[in-house]
């Protein structure tokens, strides 16, 4: 099946409007190491990863890279603020792996998002699932302790942990490198 078509699914949707989507998006690849966004630029796009894996990041005040966000496999790329308010990125988005991407213009995605009901609909049930998976994202980063957080990252994205430097699980987590291995070494020994 197409990759475009999976996304979009389980949208209560007609084949002509389907075909109006999937026309709307190129595909692209993006090798290990290059940027999506960078910090000040406007986002004017957003992305379906069809495989791969991104991490969003920004600098903290004493210039450390922290690690915001992860994407993986049928996720959507995105730099919420910037694609909505029309205004620079704080933050900077980048493939950590070779990643292949179904990208859709701003300009695209409005003309879509006003013209089918099916499709505005998605973005409303996408946007709605983002705010509860931020919320509880940031209670649990004060409620659970480190473990907890680390055991429900393996749970969700396993993909992720294997595939995502020590270093920027940790930061996404909230801890140190040496804390993030004293934790795997203890789940490791549970085991």
């Amino acid at each position: 099946m197409d990759p475009i078509r999976t996304f979009y699914s389980a949208l209560a949707l007609t084949a002509e409007e389907l075909t109006a989507i999937t026309e709307k998006h190129t595909a692209i690849t993006v090798k290990k190491g290059d940027f999506i966004l960078t910090k000040g630029q406007v986002s004017n796009a957003y992305y379906l990863i069809e495989q791969g894996l991104t991490r969003s990041f920004l600098h903290d005040y004493d210039g450390n890279e922290v690690t915001t966000g992860f994407c993986i496999d049928k996720e959507v790329v995105i730099e919420v603020a910037s694609f909505f308010q029309r205004s620079p990125t704080v933050e900077n988005i980048q493939a950590l792996v070779e990643t292949r991407l179904w990208k859709i213009k701003f300009e695209d995605f409005q003309e879509l998002f006003h013209q089918i009901p099916g499709f505005r609909e998605w973005g409303r049930s996408w946007m709605a699932n983002e705010l509860v998976h931020s919320k509880n994202r940031a209670i649990a980063m004060i409620t659970e302790p480190a473990t907890a957080r680390y055991l429900h990252l393996m749970k969700e994205k396993p993909l992720l942990i294997q595939q995502a430097p020590l270093k920027h699980i940790a930061s996404y987590l909230g801890i140190t490198d040496t804390s993030l291995s004293r934790i795997r070494k203890e789940i490791a020994q549970g085991n």
